[in-house]
């Protein structure tokens, strides 16, 4: 029996605990995809990774495996005295037996080898996990939403070839999700092969532009212009929000730029939502009548206001 590295293969320590196998596996995977990847032999790589990640994520198999001692791969080797004895029930050869067949028998507990040692049995074959991108509208984020996804997702065939086979799938938007948030919907990736299991669908979340509002993690952004009496002298408006338009109090003496918030107005959580930040602009009529120009005449020649008197004081600082 030849011997195989199964550490080698995923690239880790024999010391590497589970989540690190794990991790490089899933690593690998999708690097070797034989439905993706451009690398040579992928598909070998991608059944050498899957190979030795089915020992390796198993404690008692990789007990087992661990016991067989170090050797070079490709090499003949004999399990050590006594692990027949300690990990499988009945005799047989190891005559003729993969490294793979020998570890499909074990698993779950059992102790029975499954199948004859020239009967290989292929190995178990995990699904793998996909991520797509996926736009939706503001106020379906602020509502959440259901989708119907038409995706195109490889699948293993009774031949054990990869294909891309159509898949609808209904995937339920939560309310409150953010842009860039990554929702998992378990066993809705790539299915597994030789009872693997099925990877998980991840949807990355792309809240598309508003026409109105901007949107920073839970908070939303809105410009609210003023006219320069409203400014001046405060006023009541009417703001809209996704929940319904609501009447927001601007202060005498407002000045632009300033952020009026509107607290939990932005995208829902329970115990953490979101707030509409209203900023100022103040917005100056293109045109004015005859009427309009003589009062701002009146008003210029009455107010003492100087919007740029901090100049002559740093001037004064330079000199």
């Amino acid at each position: 029996m030849k011997y195989k590295d199964y550490y080698a293969a995923l690239g880790v320590d024999k010391n590497a605990s589970a989540d690190d196998i794990k991790k490089a596996y899933r690593k690998l995977a999708r690097k070797y995809h034989p439905d993706v990847s451009k690398e040579k032999d992928a598909k070998e790589k991608f059944q050498e990774v899957s190979e030795a990640y089915e020992t390796l994520k198993d404690r008692e198999k990789r007990a087992a495996y661990d016991q067989l001692g170090s050797h070079q791969a490709g090499q003949e080797f004999r399990p050590p005295p006594g692990w027949e004895q300690q990990f499988q029930q009945g005799g047989f050869s190891f005559d003729d037996l993969d490294l793979s067949d020998l570890f499909a028998g074990l698993g779950g507990g059992a102790r029975g080898f499954r199948g004859s040692a020239h009967g290989r049995r292929d190995v178990r074959i995990p699904g793998e996990d996909y991520e797509i991108p996926v736009q939706i509208a503001l106020e379906q984020a602020f509502h959440g939403t259901t989708l119907d996804l038409n995706l195109q997702i490889p699948q293993y065939g009774a031949d054990g070839q990869l294909r891309r086979t159509p898949h609808t799938i209904k995937a339920r938007i939560p309310k409150g999700v953010t842009d860039g948030e990554r929702l998992r919907l378990p066993g809705k990736g790539g299915k597994g092969a030789n009872g693997g299991r099925d990877g998980d669908l991840y949807l990355v979340i792309h809240i598309a532009p508003h026409r109105l509002f901007r949107v920073t993690g839970r908070d939303l952004y809105l410009d609210l212009p003023l006219a320069p009496w409203e400014a001046v002298l405060g006023t009541t408006v009417e703001i809209p929000t996704l929940g319904g338009s609501v009447r927001l109090r601007v202060r005498p003496g407002t000045q632009a730029g300033q952020h009026l918030r509107l607290a939990k107005r932005g995208l829902p959580k329970p115990d953490s939502e979101g707030d509409l930040y209203a900023i100022v602009q103040i917005a100056v009529p293109a045109s004015v009548n005859d009427r309009e120009r003589e009062l701002y005449t009146q008003l210029s020649a009455a107010s003492s206001f100087d919007p740029r008197s901090h100049f002559g004081q740093e001037t004064s600082s330079a000199a």
